[in-house]
């Protein structure tokens, strides 16, 4: 079973049709139907590693500022607490927890899967980020989560390469700043000639501008240990960096990739009062 990493970007993609929300849907109708599917997102980044666990995920509206036609958007696919219990028994002797009441289905999961498995028929689990523990930890991880792809299960990291929210332009919409293109591309060089030195972009001269927080990139981090495991080297699915700063990459492993059409660049956020600074 494919493994994909997709940079999801603002919510708003989950109600637009643009070259990368049109990348996700060629992508899930490309796949076998999956048993189920494994999302690691970036918004539930917390202080323990644990699975959902229950059997009617909640679809979760983690944002504010956007329009109601967002806040009205469900995903209600079911969720497989037997998938739950089989990933810590995979993983062991780390440590998984299971959520039986507090999470579910947030956005970073949900948008992109709108668009891939619109029908939500596929019961969905999604694997926490342990924000206590370092890179490399996430890596290994994701490594150890490879046993999945035999099972019928379909891993699908949700986050984006790049992710600076106080320098994003809305006056450069499909367009990067130098530096976001520098980390994006040789994020993607790593990730296709030594996955299992992933953590190792953590010492690159522009990560603290392109991961100012480690939420979005985490995700990365799980393709590329799934990747070493396997030694099969990722594709792109799409790119592109939209407005100075959001990364939106996507790659897959395993199967064959789609071709990258469409047209469109991605969706923005809330306008602010203020242009960014730029200055970096």
């Amino acid at each position: 079973m494919p493994v994909a990493f997709v940079g999801h970007g603002s919510p708003l993609n989950a109600l637009e049709s643009n070259r990368y929300t049109q990348a996700w849907a060629a992508f899930g109708r490309s796949v076998p139907t999956p048993r189920a599917i494994l999302a690691i997102s970036a918004h539930w980044f917390i202080n323990a590693t644990a699975v959902t666990a229950m059997r009617s995920p909640r679809t979760i509206h983690d944002f504010f500022g956007f329009p109601q036609e967002l806040f009205d958007v469900e995903y209600p696919a079911p969720g497989a607490p037997e998938l739950a219990a089989e990933i810590a028994d995979l993983v062991h002797p780390t440590w998984v927890g299971a959520d039986v009441d507090s999470w579910g289905i947030d956005h970073g999961t949900w948008s992109v899967l709108t668009h891939a498995f619109p029908e939500a028929d596929a019961p969905v689990v999604q694997l926490s980020l342990n924000a206590y523990k370092p890179l490399d930890y996430h890596v290994e991880l994701g490594a150890r989560l490879a046993g999945l792809r035999d099972r019928g299960v379909l891993i699908v990291a949700s986050g984006n390469v790049v992710h600076n929210l106080g320098t994003m332009d809305p006056r450069r919409p499909g367009a990067g700043f130098d530096w976001a293109h520098r980390f994006d591309e040789d994020a993607f060089a790593v990730l296709r000639d030594r996955p299992g030195d992933a953590a190792a972009l953590g010492e690159h001269p522009d990560y603290r501008h392109a991961v100012p927080t480690p939420d979005h990139f985490l995700p990365l981090l799980y393709v590329a240990g799934l990747a070493a495991e396997s030694g099969e080297q990722p594709e792109t699915l799409v790119d592109g960096v939209e407005y100075g700063s959001l990364s939106m990459t996507s790659y897959a492993v395993g199967g064959n990739c789609p071709p990258r059409d469409g047209d469109g660049h991605g969706a923005g956020l809330p306008e602010s009062p203020e242009p960014p600074d730029t200055n970096l």
